[in-house]
């Protein structure tokens, strides 16, 4: 890995001195220090950087211009913003601007170690996941199948070897993996590509309808049928047949299908006559189909039928490298389907979602980056845009690993607040209808945020701010 490229602007000297003999204890880094914020100007058009640290305050181009033309050279480069004199509205235009972070001086030197560190890691993940997202043209798919882990090189190969045979094949996995795109993947190396897949979910059928839906039905057969109707299996003639949570095959049905497995003949509900029947049936379960067996819900004979060749599909949360692949290839997608331009993602986003669980697996993560796209107000996402039980159950599982990101963040955040609605709560002597205009918030909204914070509009009505609360 490259060394990292940081260049400090301050300029007092000794500051200067204390960030760099701070940051030299970061290994692989190289410490680039400049007292005039011209030449500074000048290296972020002209020099590749990692990361700029900047003070506000210095003479001729200020931290603030410095962090614009930064933006405008590099959108994606890091700055952290070094003041002695906070202010609300410097720290609002810096964070509009696009600085990830700001520090108070004096600091302590483990403060500014602890916190560069985190950015310099957040811009080799975001430097990884720009990688990702050009390599997912995509060496590491398989048909419709996304991943680079070594689970789901298992799964590729296994799919090419039982694509070119002609056998049944059960697909095993969580609700939400994948079952049936590994089905159309096994059907599109197939012989059988040309003719049709048609797929069929057993979970999705009422009971009574079950059998003629599969297996078709003779006009008057029962009450309603007034035309003859060919079934799925039939349709599927020549092609592939796809049961999807055969595990919730009724068992009296199970019977039949198991005839037709081993016959490959269909007779339709009323029927008289047998039809052949040239079929390649795929099955999928997310059940235990041996516990189903022992509890007598599903045929042992049927088990071991479909049961000739079998593909095992991981939960997301075991392949979790994929997560950054899977991520971006459906920002990617989902931009193009709602005709958005390119989406970024802030760090802090990819570490949540590689720290979440995924119960629902791939599908519930294709469904979160589709609803935070539809929902984003901008191209760049943060962690505001995600769903809140997402950041809420990764931040628990974050933590348990022994992070302290999102305690930091937290208390980071709080402190700002509590800064902002008292600066503003001085500059409109406590008048509650003015501050909540300037806030753009409504009234209910910022009396909720004055309590959390412990703020009495009643204190600055007089003029002077209560400087020891907080």
């Amino acid at each position: 890995m490259p060394k990292a490229r940081i260049l400090i602007v301050d300029d007092e000297e000794g500051m200067l001195e204390v960030c760099a003999d701070t940051l030299q204890r970061i290994p692989d880094t190289e410490i680039v220090l400049e007292s005039q914020s011209g030449r500074a100007a000048e290296r972020v058009v002209n020099e590749s950087l990692d990361l700029l640290i900047t003070d506000v305050r210095m003479p001729g181009v200020g931290g603030v211009e410095l962090l614009r033309i930064a933006r405008e050279h590099d959108p994606s480069l890091a700055v952290l913003m070094l003041t002695a004199y906070p202010t609300v509205k410097t720290a609002v235009e810096a964070m509009r601007l696009g600085a990830v972070d700001y520090i108070v001086k004096p600091f302590q030197p483990e403060e500014l170690l602890a916190l560069v560190r985190r950015l310099l890691e957040s811009k080799h993940l975001r430097d990884e996941n720009r990688l990702l997202r050009r390599q997912v043209e995509r060496p590491f798919a398989f048909g419709e199948l996304v991943g680079q882990s070594l689970p789901m090189r298992q799964v590729f190969e296994r799919i090419q070897r039982v694509a070119e045979s002609d056998v049944d094949v059960l697909i095993v996995g969580e609700t939400g993996t994948g079952k049936e795109l590994v089905a159309r993947a096994i059907y599109q190396g197939s012989r059988r590509k040309h003719a049709a897949f048609v797929p069929v979910d057993c979970g999705a059928i009422p009971n009574e309808l079950m059998e003629s839906e599969l297996f078709g039905h003779e006009r008057g057969a029962f009450t309603g049928a007034q035309a003859r109707s060919l079934g799925l299996l039939e349709f599927a003639n020549r092609g592939v047949f796809f049961l999807d949570e055969i595990g919730q095959l009724p068992v009296r049905l199970q019977a039949k299908l198991l005839r037709v497995l081993q016959e490959r003949r269909i007779r339709r509900v009323g029927g008289m006559k047998e039809i052949d029947l040239n079929v390649r049936v795929l099955a999928a379960t997310s059940l235990n189909l041996e516990e189903e067996v022992r509890q007598n819900r599903f045929r042992l004979d049927l088990y071991h039928r479909i049961h000739v060749a079998q593909i095992e599909l991981p939960p997301l949360r075991e392949r979790a490298e994929d997560i950054p692949v899977l991520v971006h290839h459906f920002l990617d997608r989902y931009a193009k389907e709602m005709g958005k331009g390119a989406f970024e993602l802030g760090p802090e986003v990819m570490e949540v979602l590689a720290h979440y669980s995924w119960p629902g697996n791939v599908r519930e993560l294709q469904n979160v980056i589709k609803r935070t796209l539809a929902l984003a107000p901008q191209t760049a996402i943060s962690l505001q845009d995600l769903p809140d039980e997402i950041v809420a159950r990764a931040g628990e599982s974050f933590n348990h690993a022994g992070g302290g990101f999102f305690q930091v963040r937290e208390r980071r955040l709080a402190a700002f607040e509590k800064q902002y609605f008292r600066d503003l709560l001085q500059s409109f002597r406590g008048d509650v209808a003015g501050a909540a205009q300037e806030a753009q918030l409504p009234r209910g909204t910022l009396y909720r945020l004055l309590k959390k914070h412990g703020l009495d509009p009643n204190d600055f009505r007089s003029g002077s701010n209560n400087e020891s609360s907080g």
